[in-house]
């Protein structure tokens, strides 16, 4: 019964989708991120998101991963998006698996003027 004391609840089946769901906001753009900070000792911090400049936020605030509490962040050096969250954490990985000097090239790439 419903609202007894002690009693079993009992679990009431959905109602039906009236309608198609809403398309999703900005499709075209992406929605995550990978990313790599430069700390204050010249460290590389690599990381993934949805909203670099939050998250950039987030680690100069000291609320980031502990890593950057320890070694405060300079700037984001690189940002390169991603379809959808599985490749963000799998590109994390990559850039986390590559040397110092390949990451130097990535975000020298980018920074290059076209």
């Amino acid at each position: 019964m419903l609202g007894t004391k002690g009693g079993d609840c009992i679990l009431l089946p959905r109602p039906p989708r009236k309608g198609p769901r809403a398309p999703t906001y900005n499709r075209g753009v992406p929605d995550y991120y990978c990313y790599i900070l430069e700390c204050s000792d010249g460290t590389f911090y690599t990381g993934w998101t949805t909203d670099p400049q939050r998250r950039l936020r987030q680690h100069c605030a000291g609320r980031g991963a502990r890593y950057t509490r320890a070694h405060p962040p300079a700037r984001l050096a690189f940002v390169e998006p991603q379809p959808d969250r599985a490749a963000a954490m799998r590109r994390e990985l990559a850039l986390k698996a590559l040397s110092r000097a390949r990451k130097q090239a990535l975000i020298d790439a980018q920074s290059a003027p076209k």
